[in-house]
């Protein structure tokens, strides 16, 4: 099934050069305009406190720990080692499973969402949908790794929160019994 959706979505690449253009340019470079765009709600909440902006890159160190750890156990090789693809980006041979450009753009794009824009986070989980489906048209990873990418972010995303929670009630319950 996952090679069979690469398929579908591989078999269109090459056909047109300005669509392939921008599928190259997402693929590589749209994760940089990512960043840059998440930084526009991180430097609003700047003046509100740290705490956010510590869950949110939290939330980034943990998803690619996590990343680095599934794709250390991984035995899934990238699409062109082991298929004829359409590759339209150069790319190393190696571990295709998770996608890290899809586990850091949605890592952002969850933990902007939770802890500090929701609006943010929507528009920034667009930018990482058009990453993803970037890495697959040009033939670097299967929509598998992009799904992996993605859950592993949401569940950072997900554990940073409850560690988060449990530190603000921790904190609250010691500024009630010092007060």
């Amino acid at each position: 099934m996952n090679y069979h959706l690469f398929q579908i979505v591989n078999a269109a690449a090459g056909r047109s050069d300005p669509v392939d253009d921008v599928f190259e340019w997402s693929a590589v470079w749209l994760i940089y305009a990512l960043a840059v765009t998440a930084a526009i709600p991180a430097l609003a909440h700047l003046r509100h406190g740290r705490a956010a902006l510590v869950r949110v890159v939290a939330s980034l160190g943990l998803a690619f720990a996590v990343g680095q750890a599934v794709a250390a156990l991984s035995t899934e090789v990238r699409p062109f080692q082991t298929h004829p693809v359409h590759q339209l980006i150069p790319h190393a041979a190696g571990p295709s499973l998770p996608s890290d450009h899809a586990t850091a753009a949605f890592a952002v794009a969850f933990a902007v969402g939770a802890f500090l824009s929701r609006r943010w986070g929507v528009a920034l989980s667009v930018l990482a949908t058009i990453i993803g489906f970037a890495r697959v048209w040009t033939g670097v990873h299967y929509p598998g790794d992009i799904l992996v990418g993605t859950l592993i972010a949401a569940a950072a995303v997900a554990a940073i929160g409850v560690v988060g929670r449990a530190h603000d009630r921790l904190t609250s319950r010691r500024l009630d019994t010092t007060a």
